[in-house]
């Protein structure tokens, strides 16, 4: 009945394409989601390995810098730098806003990192062109998928920055690009008050009596020069030496700096499980949604094939034709529906994933499960028709 089958799809073969291609497309879609999901965790993956990090000190009781707000001074990383086991320690900001540029806005994180020496935390790790910041101010380096180029200038804030660098996959865990400056730089975009906030600090000081006592006129003067110096961070990136035990490192810094402080685990948790947790629920209910569409589509398609040809079935069981046979033809005819559907949403996925604004990553992995997925869908999807067909009277056969 191979033949059979084949020549029932060859007699229609325009609606039997057709609808393969439209049972394809959704087929992408499903495919495409199933990336995106995979795309949000390895941008989660990918901040934390870019980081160089392998341990994060944040504020105390707070799921930062990436889930939360956290802020710390920046005088925490020395005592850090001195503990047992911590090679590297660094301040870092993060700081996510959207920039101007060539007529468009751009959405970055702004990340602030310190400089002055190379391979320090927080730093790119790679550069497929250009330089890394060098100067202490007004340098940075971008991530390509913002769409800057070197020697690009940017505005941030009030100041204007060129880039001398670009790198690649630097991206937040919603799939920001990075735009890398000095730390200095970053904290004046993210902490320092703009020059009409600080006028009205200041007035509010000399208006205090606490702070502006009669006859002293330097404890004010002395209060605006601390808040004009303090400098913030919103976490400390550290590695610790070759053989150290990450998390006695950790368990060290707590006790003694009275910070919370993350491993690379327990990070990767609050990335995934946290922050991902309810769009993987709703990408899976999608999921759900288009599987349940594609059954019933590849079923109707199927079933009216079938309904499409009760006299050819009848005459089959006439002549003595089993119903195993009657069943296997239809079966194939799903299956290759299904097999055709399969191929054109494998390649259109692939041909459309470059143009999500988000990152999509299609894993071979994923496409097994898919066809293995579509194939079980149109067999399920096939026994309506089989039911009907195997109903057909052969007295249909001769009474038509």
């Amino acid at each position: 009945m191979i033949s059979l089958a084949g020549r029932d799809i060859l007699h229609g073969w325009g609606k039997f394409v057709l609808t393969g291609v439209g049972l394809g497309l959704l087929i992408g879609v499903t495919l495409s989601m199933a990336g995106v999901y995979r795309g949000m965790i390895d941008d989660a993956q990918a901040l934390l390995d870019n980081s160089g990090a392998d341990l994060w000190v944040v504020q105390k009781d707070t799921l930062g810098p990436y889930a939360e707000p956290s802020s710390l001074n920046q005088d925490t990383e020395r005592p850090i730098r001195a503990m047992a086991g911590v090679d590297r320690a660094a301040g870092v900001t993060y700081l996510t806003m959207q920039i101007a540029h060539e007529g468009k806005d751009v959405r970055v994180m702004v990340v602030g990192a310190e400089v002055a020496e190379p391979g320090e935390p927080g730093q790119p790790p790679h550069l497929i062109a250009g330089r890394r910041i060098v100067q202490g101010h007004y340098e940075a380096v971008g991530d390509v998928k913002t769409g800057f180029a070197i020697d690009d200038e940017v505005t941030v804030r009030r100041n204007t920055y060129r880039i001398v660098g670009l790198t690649s996959r630097m991206v937040s865990s919603g799939g920001d690009p990075m735009l890398f400056l000095s730390l200095k730089d970053a904290q004046e975009a993210q902490f320092e008050k703009d020059a009409d906030a600080i006028v009205r600090q200041r007035a509010r000081n000399a208006s205090s009596p606490l702070l502006n006592p009669p006859g002293n006129p330097a404890v004010a003067e002395a209060v605006n020069a601390a808040q004009a110096s303090s400098t913030n961070v919103n976490a400390v990136l550290v590695t610790v030496v070759p053989g150290a035990d990450a998390e006695e490192v950790a368990a060290t810094i707590r006790r003694w700096q009275r910070v919370t402080v993350y491993t690379r685990a327990q990070m990767e948790e609050i990335l995934i499980e946290k922050m991902i947790a309810n769009s993987a629920r709703q990408i899976g209910m999608f999921l759900v949604i288009l599987a349940i569409v594609s059954a019933a589509i590849v079923a109707f398609i199927i079933y009216t094939m079938t309904i499409g040809k009760i006299r050819e079935i009848a005459v089959l069981k006439l002549i003595g034709t089993c119903n195993r046979t009657i069943a296997g033809m239809i079966l194939q005819q799903a299956l290759g529906l299904g097999l055709i559907g399969f191929a054109v949403g494998k390649i259109a996925a692939t041909f459309w994933a470059p143009f999500f604004p988000k990152y999509v990553l299609l894993l071979p992995a994923d496409s097994l499960r898919g066809f293995f997925a579509v194939m079980a869908i149109c067999a399920l999807a096939s026994l309506l028709a089989i039911h009907a067909a195997l109903k057909v009277d052969p007295a249909e056969a001769i009474g038509g």
